[in-house]
């Protein structure tokens, strides 16, 4: 089965992602991780992608999805895989789905965890504040006004993404103010309903 949690920054989208691997077997596959692992290991995408962070030029979504290429060949994506965080536009979307197509595979779901965005602004903007209070630095991503830009950027580029998966009828949705559990449970009953495609896995 292959998924897509998405949702905007603080959302719990990592936690659940985990909590799927372990549960199902499959792979997290989350895009910061992929590009330093390809980087690591000295791949030919990874030497590209090194090539043009080393100039401090963002990796375009053609060295993106070839990382995805490489990673969903390894044995822990056999039975699927969960995307963290990819894609972020409707180009990385579109050249997901024909990465996929060329083994025969699609996207099953796409499980959108909604949050009120306000709520999240005041949970970290309340961490920050018990932070200085401890004397503590703040985290980066409890910087309420980092964590604010962060939002603004998930609203102007990814958000659009939702309408090309709505088309393809494949969004479904959880409610990702309830504790932790319950999430889980409103994505296990997603799942259970949904069929996934042939894989190449076997």
């Amino acid at each position: 089965m292959i998924l897509i949690l998405f949702g905007p920054p603080a959302a719990g989208k990592g936690t659940q992602a985990a909590r799927l691997k372990a549960k199902h077997g499959i792979g997290h596959l989350s895009t910061g991780d992929m590009l330093r692992a390809a980087i690591a290991q000295g791949t030919e995408v990874g030497k590209r992608a090194k090539a043009i962070m080393d100039k401090g030029d963002l990796v375009p979504d053609e060295v993106v999805v070839g990382i995805i290429g490489d990673r969903i060949k390894q044995d822990d994506c056999k039975k699927g895989f969960v995307l963290d965080g990819f894609p972020r536009t409707v180009n990385q979307a579109t050249a997901l789905d024909a990465l996929l197509r060329e083994r025969n595979l699609g996207v099953d779901v796409v499980i959108v965890i909604e949050v009120d965005e306000a709520a999240l602004v005041k949970r970290v903007e309340t961490r920050a504040n018990e932070a200085r209070v401890k004397g503590e630095p703040v985290r980066p991503d409890d910087d309420p006004e980092t964590f604010k830009k962060r939002l603004g950027v998930y609203k102007a580029e990814t958000a659009p993404v939702l309408p090309y998966y709505e088309a393809q009828g494949k969004i479904k949705r959880v409610d990702g103010m309830k504790p932790i559990d319950n999430v889980t449970a409103q994505i296990e009953g997603v799942l259970k309903g949904t069929k996934p495609r042939k894989s190449w896995f076997g």
